[in-house]
């Protein structure tokens, strides 16, 4: 008796994606921790100094997480209404929040109480923040006002009513304590020195501005509104360098990794896009659950933190770099090793002993050796199989059908098993790697169940869905033969017009030469 030939599944060329170094790296993120919060996460700042614990904003908490807890470490929860844009000041010991109420609240990351709170504004803070001197603090609020107060005696410096709209973005410089910038949904980020009465320049985004990023330096300024994230030189008088477009819907907030190399943003279109700072290309993309409202990156990188609109906190941590391979013992030598020699060839006449090899069968295969037709079917339309390798369960139909018992093992099947086999045939028989075999299928499937239709509503809205998918697939075949014949048309007339110019070319040098002879 022969023994039994495993089915042969075809391998089809697969069009992966290109490995970048970028790519590896962003991948060495681990799986997620998941964290519900009391509501839509706002704000998410991480504390300078270590351990890097961070602060996230949501409802009318302030909760700090360490790390790698899961579990706030500590609460700020004296706001009677919601709390907004809680950050911390370069030094790691205090940190500042906006509110629903128009108040300002500054609190010891050690303490619980608030040590000051600011009143001045009317309408809700949605952004707060040191500036790099440590002792003053600048806001925004929906009296489209932008404030600078003076930590020490809780007092307001100055007030600039220049924008037209809520403020719902800003950033200090790092470089010059007296200059920070805020974004507007009057479509403006507006720069302001604490030495001038008024704003020192007028950027036009375009766009309701929802996050401003100021860079390292303080010479480039990324903002973001609309669907656009786009780059500034500030020491161009806030000249355009860059205008991305790479997200679906509104980009919520702005973020830089630790050297300045890296961009990520994220959207309500529930994507991170990381940027090139110098090429400002995307090199990498995460995809989230749900509408994306607030991103950090840890300042050694190590961590990022994603804020949902559901109020879903995502923590990703990096791998720890994988230790040096350890030394594997090695492996003694076979005994004739010793005896003949590591380099040792076999002679002509030497009789060698191969050792059999034991091949394993797959269950379905093992289904076909016994010739078991519709239960090696039923195997290879599980979800593992169906879903993440339909060229399986296509070889197998296609050795069902060479045996003759393909029309057998698609009979008898109950609402259940029709409706799987239909919904794999229209998904999978538009695909021309798969559409010899499947239009076979199709037909016999058809030609089985053809006198229950009307039986079962399921069953009839799935045969609907493998007549639209066939009939829109005869659509494109027609109008990619449109399409081919007009290109041979216009392939034709380029042919016709070289040949002619070529014959005109040859004529009247012919004709050149019998006059020159004739002159002669």
């Amino acid at each position: 008796m022969a023994t039994y030939k495993p089915v042969v599944v075809q391998s089809f060329p697969k069009l992966g994606e290109k490995i970048t170094q970028d790519t590896l790296y962003w991948r060495g993120y681990k799986t997620p921790v998941q964290i519900k919060e009391f509501g839509a996460v706002n704000k998410i700042d991480f504390s300078p100094i270590p351990p890097y614990n961070y602060a996230v904003t949501a409802s009318s908490r302030i909760h700090i997480y360490g790390r790698y807890s899961q579990e706030p470490i500590k609460t700020f929860s004296r706001f009677k209404d919601a709390a907004y844009c809680a950050t911390y000041r370069d030094d790691g010991n205090l940190l500042v929040a906006g509110s629903e109420e128009g108040s300002i609240r500054l609190f010891d990351v050690s303490g619980r109480a608030p040590l000051r709170q600011f009143d001045g504004h009317t309408k809700p803070v949605h952004v707060v923040g040191f500036l790099s001197d440590k002792y003053r603090i600048f806001s925004g609020g929906d009296d489209y006002s932008s404030n600078l107060w003076d930590i020490p005696s809780a007092t307001e410096i100055v007030s600039y009513s220049e924008h037209t709209d809520y403020v719902r973005c800003g950033c200090a410089s790092k470089v010059n304590a007296d200059v920070f910038i805020t974004g507007s949904y009057d479509h403006t980020v507006k720069l302001f020195d604490a030495r001038s009465k008024r704003s020192v320049m007028t950027i036009e985004h375009g766009q309701p501005v929802e996050s401003v990023l100021l860079f390292p330096s303080g010479g480039l300024l990324v903002s973001a509104g609309g669907r656009y994230v786009k780059v500034w030189d500030v020491l161009k008088g806030g000249q355009l360098l860059v205008s991305l477009k790479n997200h679906h819907k509104t980009v919520t907030c702005l973020c830089l990794n630790s050297s300045g190399q890296r961009l990520l943003s994220g959207s309500l279109d529930r994507h991170v896009k990381i940027y090139s700072t110098t090429s400002y290309k995307v090199v990498h993309s995460f995809n989230y659950a749900t509408s994306i409202l607030s991103l950090a990156l840890s300042p050694e990188d190590e961590t990022i933190v994603v804020g949902m609109t559901n109020g879903v906190l995502n923590v990703k941590h990096r791998r720890p770099e994988e230790k040096k391979e350890k030394l594997l013992k090695k492996r003694q030598p076979a005994y004739r090793t010793y005896v003949k020699g590591r380099t040792y060839m076999p002679k002509q006449e030497d009789f060698c002993v191969s050792k059999p090899v034991k091949r394993v069968l797959r269950k379905y295969d093992k289904l076909l050796k016994s010739f078991q037709s519709s239960k090696a079917l039923d195997a290879v339309l599980e979800p593992p199989i169906r879903l993440y390798t339909p060229e399986v369960t296509v070889a197998v139909m296609q050795e069902l059908h060479r045996r003759g018992t393909l029309r057998s093992a698609l009979a008898g099947r109950d609402e259940k098993q029709i409706n799987l086999l239909l919904t794999f045939v229209a998904r999978r028989v538009i695909e021309p790697r798969f559409t010899p075999i499947l239009v076979t299928v199709a037909d016999m499937i058809t030609d089985i169940y053809q006198p229950v239709v009307g039986q079962s509503a399921i069953v009839d809205r799935q045969f609907l869905r493998l007549q639209e998918a066939i009939g829109k697939e005869i659509d494109y075949q027609e109008e990619l033969l449109e399409v081919l014949g007009m290109m041979d048309t216009l392939f034709a007339t380029f042919t016709k017009k070289t040949a002619t110019y070529l014959e005109e070319n040859k004529s009247n040098g012919l004709t050149e030469t019998i006059e020159t002879n004739m002159n002669n």
